[in-house]
């Protein structure tokens, strides 16, 4: 039986691990931890028979203290103080941004394996964390679909043989459009394949995310960005492509179903039934393909060029994409803002060797500041 501590329980991600856990009698749920949602995350706990669990914010574990009678670990050090003492044999950490870190680095230094769902954990800290798990020969697992196909391909492969990785993309709702400045909220969030929270489907809608995939294949599988490509796939059905050197490609295909790469991760490495129906190509038709627009969708472009220049320059890239996704959601930028904020503050903060977990978490704070300034000077008066 392996013991399984999942962050962010109550996201899309961590809601369905919790359906995979539930089919499957190899698993069994030890910890769950959630930001604010105590109602929902006592009642996961209640159903999967959880023993603890950690809230990040302190009054909703306050509130959970009173409506429940297992163990509530309170704050970020509380999800922290969940992962080290669970006693787990793996941790999903689905926690949305930067914050999720911590929780990998903790997971990682205890020896534990992470089924990674926090793309921030390798785009802020690529470099440490990749050290850290080689150093303590914990695992790190992708739940990305495009890397979990990509993790998939290259394992039956010998050292060498792969020429190169290209991760597909779906062109989110503005595929084909050159002009983006009338986009509304209610647009960006119309995602035409997956069903996200709103950060991730903002980051889909710019292609941001995609280059933030692009970060994450970089230190996961130690391939050059010259050798990462990225091509628009509309129908979502090819997720990640390998070429190899004797002129080959491989691909990974199927619906689009999360609980497929999430079954992936938490069973590795067995396979376990998913309740998917398998890909039938007659019926899907024509796949079709596209090189990205870079200079429309410039945060594409941004993401890998601060993948380029390394050390310091992702955690920039990305505190400044948190800040200015929140404001473009709340209403104080355009949608075109998003881009312009990032490229301002990714100008102002050159990119720096890292050396130290504490040069990243200075580097987010001050990127997080400068993007707010450059926020207040987009937001109409």
């Amino acid at each position: 039986m392996k013991k399984l501590v999942i962050l962010g329980s109550t996201g899309s991600i961590g809601t369905q691990a919790l359906e995979v856990v539930a089919r499957s009698e190899d698993l069994q749920v030890v910890g769950l931890a959630a930001g604010r949602g105590w109602e929902t995350t006592v009642e996961q706990a209640r159903e999967h028979g959880v023993p603890t669990i950690a809230l990040a914010d302190p009054d909703a574990a306050a509130s959970a203290r009173e409506g429940w009678s297992g163990q509530v670990l309170s704050g970020e050090e509380g999800v922290r103080e969940l992962v080290a003492s669970s006693g787990a044999d793996l941790v999903l950490n689905a926690i949305v941004g930067a914050a999720g870190l911590g929780s990998t680095v903790v997971a990682l230094t205890e020896g534990i394996d992470v089924a990674l769902a926090n793309k921030e954990s390798l785009v802020v800290g690529g470099e440490l964390v990749m050290a850290l798990s080689e150093a303590t020969g914990a695992c790190l697992l992708p739940v990305d679909s495009e890397h979990s196909a990509l993790h998939q391909l290259i394992g039956s492969e010998a050292p060498g043989t792969v020429e190169k990785l290209v991760l597909t993309a779906s062109g989110g709702p503005f595929r084909g459009r050159e002009d983006l400045g009338d986009v509304s909220v209610a647009d960006a969030l119309a995602h035409p394949t997956w069903e996200m929270g709103g950060r991730i489907t903002i980051d889909c809608a710019t292609l941001m995310n995609k280059g933030f995939e692009a970060i994450e294949a970089h230190h996961l599988f130690g391939v050059p960005y010259e050798r990462i490509g990225v091509v628009v796939h509309p129908q979502s059905l090819i997720h990640s492509l390998i070429h190899l050197n004797d002129g080959s490609s491989l691909a990974h295909l199927g619906y689009p179903d999360m609980r497929v790469p999430i079954s992936y991760a938490l069973h590795y490495p067995e396979r376990a039934d998913v309740d998917v129906p398998q890909l039938d190509l007659a019926a899907a038709g024509a796949l079709t393909f596209e090189a990205p627009d870079l200079e429309t969708f410039a945060c594409l472009r941004l993401a890998l060029e601060a993948g380029e220049a390394g050390g310091t320059a992702p955690c920039v890239l990305n505190a400044a994409d948190e800040v200015a996704v929140a404001a473009f959601l709340a209403g104080e930028i355009p949608f075109t803002g998003i881009a312009a904020v990032i490229e301002r503050v990714l100008a102002e903060m050159p990119a720096a060797p890292v050396t130290h977990f504490d040069d990243l978490f200075a580097t987010d704070a001050e990127a997080r500041r400068r993007s707010e300034d450059h926020v207040r000077g987009l937001t109409p008066a």
